[in-house]
């Protein structure tokens, strides 16, 4: 279960979660670029302003930051404002394009502790951060809402199972933290196979009885794997399902509440519950392959889903050859609209074993799976493993 039981200085305790809401999207996505950083990270986006009845269950969720767009309706949005203040202590900021003086003493008397104006410049938010992370309760019990990555393919084969599967067991080792892996590539995913573990129930168990789920239910569905992963699987039988995006909404913030990273698989699909998934993601990895096929597949995902959450968005190109290249990188960049962030190296004797054994080959030395180790420490606020391990396949980053 997230809770705050670090020690301050541990890197990444003071990491504040931030929730938005905003129905003007433009200006809910030039803030969530001022604010996702070192200091604080978009967790959740709220496209409307949620019912005042919704209040207990948005505090439930343990955001540190509350974020209110102003603009769009300022009586709907002052009364979420007071009503969250109410309720909790979590901080309530509103944003707005007005500076005008009685507006602001409005929001001061609803409860807001801090008026950003338009435009946003990250220092002026950077500061207001920094006062929400003073006034940030102290309790070592109040819970927090776990980390949701998730891993999407461009089209099936791209490797989406095979690098979500070793980048969990990378990320639970990296991080000494808990972490589940939440297979969703329904009806044939196939991570529990990647891991060499053989699971009683699966993802289809949860949605199925989501009416019982809690954490005590959701711990009875889970495997756990030797490395310290926990793994919810896909079934080992075909099992075609109706999968309710309300159904996955409860099984991810009840798996958020108990798991301080929970990594998603969603296969290739997509839906109401792929788009629920995407927005509830703190970072999607866009996995992909240099073909031309699926490079237009990923153009055709980042203009559907991604555009307006480039910053959450970090493509991954699967089997990287640099030498054989058809296609040159310039090209790759101009259609995926933004630079890959990784490049993961073909390396299939080292993936082709690891398949047959049925064992992690991000538990072995190889290029590839020094680069998954990476990717693993980069999301969970580690610094690179060595510096001298950058070479030709760019370990890390590309700025």
């Amino acid at each position: 279960m997230s809770t705050f039981t670090q020690d301050p200085d541990t890197l990444g305790a003071n990491l504040l979660s931030v929730a938005l809401i905003g129905p003007e999207e433009a200006r809910r996505r030039e803030i969530a670029l001022a604010i996702n950083g070192p200091q604080a990270n978009v967790v959740r986006e709220f496209r409307n302003y949620p019912e005042l009845d919704d209040v207990p269950q948005i505090i439930e969720e343990g955001y540190n930051v509350i974020i209110i767009d102003l603009d769009t309706n300022p009586e709907q949005a002052l009364d979420l404002v007071e009503h969250i203040g109410a309720s909790s202590s979590v901080t309530v900021m509103v944003y707005s394009a007005s500076s005008d003086s009685e507006l602001l003493v409005r929001c001061m008397r609803a409860g807001a502790r801090e008026f950003l104006s338009q435009p946003f410049t990250q220092n002026t938010v950077a500061e207001a951060l920094v006062r929400a992370s003073v006034r940030r309760p102290t309790t070592r019990s109040k819970k927090t809402l776990g980390r949701l990555l998730m891993f999407t393919g461009a089209k099936g084969g791209s490797g989406v199972t095979t690098i979500a599967s070793n980048f969990a067991i990378a990320l639970a080792q990296e991080s000494g933290q808990s972490t589940l892996l939440i297979d969703f590539d329904l009806p044939l995913g196939a991570a529990a196979l990647d891991l060499g573990i053989t699971a009683p129930y699966s993802t289809v168990d949860a949605i199925q009885n989501v009416g019982r789920l809690d954490s005590n239910f959701l711990r009875r569905l889970l495997t756990k794997h030797a490395a310290g992963l926990h793994v919810l699987s896909a079934p080992d039988k075909y099992s075609p399902i109706n999968v309710p995006s309300d159904a996955v909404e409860k099984l991810i913030t009840v798996s958020r509440q108990e798991f301080d990273y929970v990594v998603v698989d969603a296969g290739s699909t997509s839906g109401t519950a792929y788009t629920m998934l995407v927005d509830a993601a703190s970072t999607i990895y866009l996995v992909t392959q240099v073909s031309i096929s699926e490079l237009r597949n990923s153009n055709r995902l980042i203009t559907e889903f991604f555009a307006s959450r480039s910053t959450k968005l970090q493509i991954v190109l699967n089997r990287f050859t640099p030498r054989s290249l058809v296609i040159d990188e310039e090209s790759i960049t101009k259609a995926l609209t933004l630079p890959p962030a990784w490049k993961i190296p073909s390396d299939y004797p080292v993936v082709r074993q690891a398949q047959n054994s049925a064992s992690p080959f991000v538990m072995g030395d190889s290029s590839i799976a020094e680069i998954i180790r990476q990717m693993a420490r980069t999301a969970c606020g580690l610094p690179a493993a060595s510096q001298e391990k950058k070479k030709r396949f760019g370990l890390g980053l590309f700025g």
